[in-house]
């Protein structure tokens, strides 16, 4: 019988979490794709299109949710692949330290090229 193999701990939550962002994703990739590709071709689309629709909370809101969770599942997908790549002890904490830097440093310029875009704060 095969042996089972992952970084994920049985019934662990970044297994789960794994699955729910990847889900999550796949949605609001599927609502990029016809909002931007079947409704305003990309000939069509102008910065002004862009920062109209990132001034309405819902939009906005969903574009921050994007950002972070799609940070996550990156994140934790790198951080996983390093860990079934044997990686351990000081390196696994070196590596677990500059993704959740790396991570926290992307959610925060993000997040303010979203204000600025939004006309909220200027960068």
């Amino acid at each position: 019988m095969a042996e089972r193999y992952s970084s994920f701990q049985p019934g662990g939550r970044r297994w789960l979490w794994q699955r729910i962002t990847a889900a999550f994703l796949v949605v609001v990739l599927a609502f990029h794709f016809f909002l931007l590709h079947f409704v305003n071709h990309a000939d069509e689309v102008t910065f002004a299109m862009s920062q109209a629709r990132m001034e309405q909370l819902t939009y906005f809101s969903l574009m921050i949710l994007f950002l972070v969770t799609a940070t996550f599942h990156g994140v934790n997908g790198v951080y996983n692949a390093l860990i079934n790549q044997g990686i351990s002890g000081t390196k696994k904490t070196a590596a677990k330290a500059i993704l959740g830097l790396a991570s926290v440093v992307v959610i925060v310029q993000g997040i303010r090229t979203a204000l600025a875009w939004a006309g909220g704060v200027p960068l």
